[in-house]
């Protein structure tokens, strides 16, 4: 799992200079005054862009049909082949090639329908095993579902495809792992990340250098930056705008990144001039902008080109529907395989606290700032809530915590009642969690961008708690992983989640 990008320093293709406004900044140097970029910058980008994909295709071709070809062996001339109640007569090799090869074009494509094959991907080991997973997932159902409608012959075994499924996961993990292992070496690695500059010197720009330089892996390397009037000279400036076309040329930049764009229109356009005769790809940081980039997209009025902030995914009505019937599905299972734990942990809570409920119910903010009543099973004294109204959080080692209570908040087994909110529809199984009303109307003041993050139902667990974000914790983090989630919602990311609520515990107290 990859942490949250920094939320003020996403990139945005500008594709329209014209929304820029301003004046009072030098006229940039003549376009004209650039060389070529020199041929070593050139054949990496072709190396980047063509010919190191084009050996991925080639390579997870080749492993993909071997990896059938082992699922083959194994349904058919292992021993595992008397696990088949069903033998499928004709199933010999050659006769299953065509099966294969078909099995292979899927895969193939659904990859790169995934975007697997972008240049971006190259250093990102762990965020291609997700596409890779994600991809042989939906190649299982769609194979299989081929395998019901249409008629092969040979028939296609049922069993052969899970065990081909498995086989591909196998093989194409040891293959990219070694791809990985060569691309990663120093000297390679820098060939491939592309050489970044950025224009103009603030926040943004901090944010975006900090975040290059945290993630070795990155595919950009930043160079240097390239200052404008009224900038705090930064620490490694390497020209200014008025020798922006010698300066892109001199140090082989690749890509310029604007982190500020209060420039005329005309002196935007001629900057986008001059990395168009360099080949420089022209990028900004859209400042006025915050949050929610993932959303951002540019539309057109009439003739004119507009940048603004579309419907999120987890917003849309196709994607709402399915993660509701994934929470009523979930709820119920979840309340059926709870009961029994809920039952017993009543019992310990009133024999250690006899005087007090089972059950806690408290006020809380949801979706569309809508509160609910969240439950859980109680794991403080009676009185607690009387002496929480102030905390944000509890504290480790709390003295109002019971001695049940201590180990149920250890694995979260006092949330186990939420599966009831989930079901009424208040909660969702993943979600940024519900705050108390006060809490929200403080941190709303203090936190920049904290309302947003009730665009979406509150959750059983979220991206921020499977990132040890819970407890005495940093809340700026907090929503930013958030707001991360609600940008970058996807059922797959939803179960990503959910299976990393069972292995990470950190912080939980």
């Amino acid at each position: 799992m990859t942490e949250p990008p920094n939320i003020s320093g996403t990139l945005q293709r500008n594709s329209s200079p014209s929304a820029a406004a301003g004046s009072g900044s030098p006229v940039v140097a003549d376009a004209t005054a650039t060389s070529s970029p020199a041929s070593g910058p050139a054949n990496f980008s072709r190396i980047r862009k063509v010919i190191l994909p084009a050996w991925l295709v080639i390579g997870d071709t080749v492993m993909a049909f071997a990896a059938l070809a082992l699922a083959y062996w194994l349904r058919y001339e292992s021993p595992l082949r008397q696990l088949a109640l069903i033998d499928v007569p004709d199933a010999h090799f050659l006769a299953y090639i065509p099966l294969l090869s078909l099995g292979v074009a899927f895969l193939i494509a659904g990859f790169a329908q995934l975007n697997l094959y972008e240049e971006r991907l190259l250093l990102r080991k762990y965020q291609s095993f997700a596409l890779i997973i994600k991809g042989t997932t939906i190649w299982l159902a769609a194979y299989l579902a081929l395998a019901l409608v249409i008629k092969f012959d040979p028939p296609i075994s049922r069993l052969f495809v899970p065990m081909g499924y498995v086989s591909v996961l196998l093989v194409m993990f040891a293959w990219r792992s070694g791809f990985y292992a060569l691309l990663v070496r120093p000297a390679w690695r820098e060939r491939l990340r592309q050489r970044v500059a950025v224009l103009g010197w603030n926040e943004e720009a901090q944010s975006l250098v900090a975040e290059l330089r945290a993630q070795p892996a990155h595919p950009y390397s930043f160079c240097g930056a390239i200052t404008l009037p009224g900038d705090s000279l930064p620490p490694e400036a390497i020209g200014t705008l008025d020798t922006l076309a010698d300066t892109l040329a001199r140090h082989q930049i690749d890509v310029l990144i604007a982190a500020r764009t209060d420039l005329s229109r005309d002196q935007l356009l001629r900057v986008v001039q001059v990395c168009e005769r360099t080949y420089v790809e022209w990028k900004v940081i859209p400042n006025s902008f915050q949050i929610l980039l993932s959303g951002l997209r540019l539309q057109t009025i009439g003739r004119l080109p507009v940048l603004g902030i579309e419907d999120l995914a987890i917003n849309q009505l196709f994607n709402r529907v399915l993660k509701r019937l994934v929470d009523i599905v979930g709820s119920l299972i979840g309340l059926v395989l709870a009961l029994p734990a809920m039952a017993l942990l009543a019992l310990l809570i009133k024999r250690e606290s006899p005087t007090g409920p089972v059950f806690f119910g408290q006020r809380r903010i949801g979706a569309s700032h809508r509160p609910f009543t969240l439950w859980k099973l109680r794991s403080m004294v009676p009185d607690a809530a009387a002496q929480d109204a102030q905390r944000q959080s509890t504290e480790r080692q709390d003295k109002r915590l019971l001695r049940i209570g201590a180990f149920m908040r250890r694995w979260n087994l006092d949330e186990l009642p939420q599966f009831w909110n989930v079901l009424c529809g208040a909660m969702s199984l993943v979600g940024p969690r519900p705050e108390r009303p006060f809490h929200v109307d403080r941190l709303a003041d203090e936190i920049p961008h904290y309302i947003p993050r009730h665009l979406a139902k509150p959750g059983m667990s979220g991206w921020a708690q499977v990132n040890g974000l819970r407890g005495d914790t940093s809340i700026a983090q907090r929503i930013q992983h958030d707001i991360y989630y609600i940008e970058n919602w996807s059922l797959w990311l939803d179960v990503q989640i959910l299976l990393l609520t069972f292995v990470r515990w950190k912080n939980a107290y």
